[in-house]
């Protein structure tokens, strides 16, 4: 997503710890409760396995495990993002998701810029929204060419 394409976005928000994360709706193909998964041998640790969806074989990603933040059971809470990375459907493991927003392309900024390796590689930007900081998600950048090669074998 360019974020100078548009005038507006709108923007699923949705819960890690305490943090305000959000991605374009228009990647999201759907929003699911979590599904039985299914454990890969050797697989990065922040793939969790994958799923069945209706007959389509997905690969979960945990964020809070890409993003270096502590585990977390699922609850009923938990949810599955489904979106596309790469023409590749994955499934990205929330706390929760909270609400759709539509925010002004104006109103977003840049990352803050700091040491490299760390979650601000994987944003688009921030936004504040009712008084909160929203982080919005980078999907392209969340797996690297070589992890969306690897993942790219599981169709």
């Amino acid at each position: 997503m360019m974020i100078t394409d548009y005038n507006e976005i709108q923007v699923a928000c949705f819960r890690l710890g305490e943090d305000l994360y959000a991605a374009d709706i228009m990647r999201i193909k759907e929003i699911i409760r979590p599904l039985k998964r299914t454990c890969l041998p050797k697989g990065p640790p922040f793939i969790e396995g994958v799923i069945n969806l209706r007959g389509m074989v997905i690969p979960v990603i945990d964020l809070r495990e890409r993003f270096d933040m502590p585990p977390r059971e699922c609850d009923t809470n938990t949810r599955l993002l489904i979106v596309k990375v790469a023409r590749q459907s994955m499934g990205l493991v929330v706390d929760d998701v909270t609400e759709v927003i539509t925010v002004a392309v104006k109103d977003i900024k840049p990352p803050p810029n700091v040491a490299s390796g760390s979650v601000y590689e994987y944003l688009l930007g921030v936004c504040l929204a009712k008084d909160s900081l929203v982080m919005l998600l980078n999907l392209d950048n969340l797996l690297t060419s070589h992890e969306v090669t690897a993942l790219g074998s599981l169709r």
